[in-house]
């Protein structure tokens, strides 16, 4: 299988360098990872070339933020989410919020598209909060748990969903609405363009969206493309 036939999320799997070269060229590695890259570059109107190119370089490159994350414990995978992205978005979103009420005080009155953002970050926010803690009070606690006894040689845990696809479902479903949010925000805002007469705020506040765009993009991909298939195929182990 070439690169050019792989899926976007298949090569971001084997190579978490290429995050950094889909985010560059707005390709879709999380929700809507399935896609080979060919049909993702046609779809974004991409030259593949240019797309290959990118990550050649990038695996020569040395170093990385992106770990690999394939092979390593389940409960390890979850605290990293908690510590990095789930702290990151409860940080985060805050921050953009009251950013987002200056910038709609100083410009909104000329920048209709400002109070539109405002709106659909408050329901991204809305979205989230309630997403982290059933995924934190939930879910990661009873994969933890079916890992360990795996480990152990003990019973499957009790649970009171059913099977772990069932929460899973609804945790994915729950990414693609965040990610239809996103998109709209970024819509809106033009793909985050300030305008000329911008001030300091209003470029925080876009630059703002633009990382939290980029690291809910890595936290979802962990999820959808790692951690949850992995849970799902360590329960089917058992039963």
């Amino acid at each position: 299988m070439t690169a050019t036939t792989q899926t976007v999320r298949e090569i971001a799997l084997e190579q978490p360098t290429a995050i950094r070269v889909f985010e560059q060229f707005g390709i879709d590695y999380c929700c809507g990872g399935r896609k080979p890259l060919a049909e993702a570059c046609a779809a974004g109107n991409l030259e593949i070339d240019a797309v290959l190119a990118a990550l050649e370089a990038a695996e020569k490159k040395p170093g990385t933020e992106f770990d690999n994350w394939t092979d390593k414990s389940l409960e390890s995978l979850s605290s990293h989410i908690v510590a990095k992205h789930h702290a990151y978005v409860k940080n985060e979103l805050p921050r953009l919020a009251q950013l987002a009420q200056k910038v709609v005080n100083r410009h909104g009155s000329t920048k209709p598209e400002l109070p539109l953002i405002a709106t659909t970050l408050k329901h991204l926010d809305e979205e989230l909060t309630q997403h982290l803690a059933k995924e934190e009070a939930v879910l990661f606690p009873y994969i933890a748990r079916l890992e360990q006894s795996i480990s152990n040689g003990t019973p499957r845990p009790h649970s009171c969903f059913g099977t772990v696809s069932n929460p899973i479902a609804m945790m994915t479903q729950e990414h693609d609405a965040a990610g239809t949010l996103l998109a709209e925000i970024r819509r809106l805002s033009g793909n985050f363009t300030t305008p000329p007469d911008a001030c300091p705020t209003f470029h925080a506040f876009y630059d703002g969206l633009k990382e939290f765009e980029q690291d809910l993009h890595q936290h979802i991909h962990l999820e959808n493309n790692i951690y949850f298939p992995r849970a799902i195929e360590l329960e089917r182990s058992v039963s």
